[in-house]
């Protein structure tokens, strides 16, 4: 059975100590780092862009999984690979040319991710999935940190692994939104792979701890 992961979402660090909590990261049981990028277009609100990531990777020593919340992706893909990004995930409402878009990704050597609003269906990924090495499901909706989870989330997982179970691809489910110690255990049963964790870390009273507890949790 694959370890389940934890990608700590540093748009709910402290900004003021980034370099701080990029290390706590780094010294946790947490697998990846997600980064955030908006535009205030795509998504009503700006998180930060290039120079803040180039400053995360230069002390980050794990997996960078960068979420583009972005309208026009492509004109950056090969930026994002410039800057250390393993993972660049891409938004299925933001993409005319899916297709193409995940071809570019991959033709500069990183991981290709698509992922979709709440009211997105995940059939319209049936003709990709093959080539999606991640689908990222937004279980809130993209643009601000610290909201609630909405609950439909588990139906679509669902029909999402059953998706990727038919068309026999390696992809893995990635949750972003509200996860918590309550829903992660159901999340994982339903069929996720990876829980995004903001809030619930960052604002912990021990992040450190908290990761280990999602990560025994669901493991």
């Amino acid at each position: 059975m694959d370890t389940k992961l934890i990608a700590p979402s540093i748009l709910a660090a402290d900004f003021g100590n980034l370099q701080r909590d990029v290390e706590l990261v780094n010294q946790s049981q947490a697998d990846w780092f997600h980064i955030d990028i908006m535009d205030g277009v795509f998504v009503p609100n700006i998180s930060f862009g290039m120079p803040v990531l180039k400053a995360i990777q230069q002390h980050a020593d794990k997996f960078i999984d960068v979420h583009l919340m972005i309208v026009d992706p492509d004109r950056y893909i090969t930026t994002f690979a410039e800057l250390g990004a393993n993972m660049l995930t891409v938004h299925y409402e933001a993409c005319t040319h899916l297709h193409r878009s995940l071809q570019a990704i991959k033709a500069q050597g990183m991981q290709a991710g698509v992922a979709v609003n709440p009211h997105t269906n995940v059939e319209l990924l049936r003709d990709t999935i093959q080539d999606i090495d991640m689908v990222c499901v937004m279980s809130v909706n993209p643009g601000f940190g610290g909201q609630s989870f909405i609950e439909n989330t588990y139906d679509k997982v669902k029909q999402l692994k059953a998706l990727i179970s038919e068309k026999k691809a390696d992809t893995k489910i990635e949750i972003d939104g509200g996860v918590t110690s309550k829903n992660a255990k159901e999340l994982i049963m339903c069929g996720a792979d990876v829980l995004v964790a903001g809030s619930f870390v960052f604002k912990s009273e021990n992040p450190t701890e908290t990761i280990a507890d999602l990560k025994t949790l669901i493991n």
